[in-house]
């Protein structure tokens, strides 16, 4: 298990949150622009989802609750149980979770400028990795399971 997110970090993202709920569907298409330059991780998604716009709204909605819920993070098992099924049924696996690091937080940038400080992204980035953590180890024990 990742160590829990630091007091001021919790602090920092969900202050964030009004900016997310404004701006989190911009930043989760930008992000998915920056991501899909792979072809190979590109693949792994559903571009009907990504055509239609439901997959960054998904997305979207998922790190708002996340920056909303910072600080009570038993709220969020159970959007982490079905985002975890999700990723074993369309096999994203430990080593994917840098790709989207790397889209993620430049994409953040991207879209909210000079409102977004090093700071920020540093805990934006301490709680992508946090999250990704939990993430991968309910992933494995789904993988396990269903071997």
């Amino acid at each position: 298990m990742s160590e829990p997110l630091s007091p001021d970090t919790i602090v920092i993202i969900k202050s964030t949150a009004p900016a997310l709920q404004k701006h989190g569907v911009e930043i989760t298409t930008r992000m998915y622009q920056r991501l899909f330059v792979d072809p190979e991780i590109k693949a792994l998604f559903d571009m009907a989802a990504q055509d239609s716009g439901e997959q960054p709204k998904r997305l979207a909605a998922a790190i708002l609750a996340f920056a909303q819920n910072a600080d009570k993070l038993d709220a969020l098992k159970p959007a982490i149980e079905r985002i975890a099924a999700r990723h074993v049924a369309t096999h994203i696996k430990p080593e994917h979770y840098p790709a989207v690091a790397n889209a993620l937080l430049p994409a953040i940038k991207d879209v909210l400028g000079d409102a977004v400080d090093d700071t920020v992204l540093n805990a934006w980035g301490e709680a992508y990795w946090f999250l990704a953590d939990v993430l991968k180890g309910r992933e494995a024990t789904l993988y396990a399971e269903a071997a």
